[in-house]
């Protein structure tokens, strides 16, 4: 069959779900996953066929689209601050806005990581696209991660190893957590931080398939993590060390009142690429 009389029928079958916008992007990243091949190929190449067992792939992928579940979950893969990475129901996908986190830890670090070795600690690390992304790039670094999911730990193994880097994965539960191991120059932290009161808003792909855990907070106490990290962060962070956090669009003001509140200094709060604030930096 050719390929681009397939795309014809994957995208009138979706057109009741998606955009058309989306499932063109959904149809790319499957041509590229299953036959190493870009739009322009296809563009270049309209003849390009497929055979009956890779039409079955194709056929799954559409099964599994139809009831919403993420393309990176049906893949088991995706792509993080341009490195490969290992996904599933255990880790969350990684989202752009974090890909900006890191970008502003590395571009925040770049002159002093090139005369420092950095001791740096990635908490609730999920996939590790954070810890890996940072080790790729911080050569100098020492890169520890924690998680309270050894399922999630397994996988950021995998990638750990995918990427060449070498990354210390701890199994731990923070909020039990008294006091870390070491000290830290910098600490960073993407925790859960979405309120059940803001379920009304999360597609229905990530309410019935992202991890639970990785995702929400109570409404009463949406601070938890961060008031949690932010204690341990003033025991272990070094003198002006920098800590962190990937935050709740809705909790900007309340988050930085709370690191006030504990004596962190220079706080700075960003906004990511939708004009949503989306993190927040302070010094020990």
């Amino acid at each position: 069959m050719l390929l681009k009389s397939y795309k014809s029928t994957f995208l009138l079958e979706l057109s009741s779900l998606y955009d058309e916008k989306e499932i063109e992007s959904f149809f790319y990243i499957v041509l590229e996953s299953f036959h190493n091949k870009k739009r322009i190929d296809l563009a270049l190449n309209p003849e390009m066929e497929m055979d009956a067992v890779q039409l079955l792939r194709w056929e799954s992928v559409l099964s599994d689209l139809k009831k919403e579940k993420p393309i990176q979950y049906i893949l088991g893969e995706t792509e993080f601050y341009g490195l490969p990475f290992l996904v599933n129901e255990n880790t969350l996908i990684p989202r752009p806005e974090t890909e900006e986190l890191v970008e502003w830890i590395l571009q925040s670090t770049k002159y002093e990581e090139q005369s420092t070795k950095l001791n740096v600690l990635d908490i609730g690390t999920g996939s590790g696209c954070i810890a890996i992304s940072l080790a790729k790039n911080l050569p100098n670094a020492q890169v520890a991660a924690i998680d309270v999911s050894e399922k999630a730990l397994a996988t950021a193994h995998k990638n750990a190893e995918i990427n060449k880097v070498e990354v210390n994965f701890i199994l731990k539960n923070i909020l039990e957590t008294e006091a870390l191991d070491e000290k830290y120059d910098i600490i960073v932290s993407n925790p859960p931080y979405v309120r059940n009161l803001e379920k009304e808003e999360i597609k229905p792909n990530v309410l019935q398939y992202e991890p639970h855990l990785a995702l929400f907070v109570e409404d009463n106490d949406a601070l938890l993590f961060y008031r949690k990290i932010a204690t341990l962060a003033k025991k272990n962070l070094s003198e002006n060390g920098k800590l962190y956090f990937e935050i709740n669009q809705y909790l900007g003001k309340e988050t930085v009142e709370l690191l006030e509140e504990m004596g962190f200094k220079n706080i700075v709060l960003k906004k990511d690429i939708y004009g949503n604030d989306r993190m927040i930096r302070s010094t020990r």
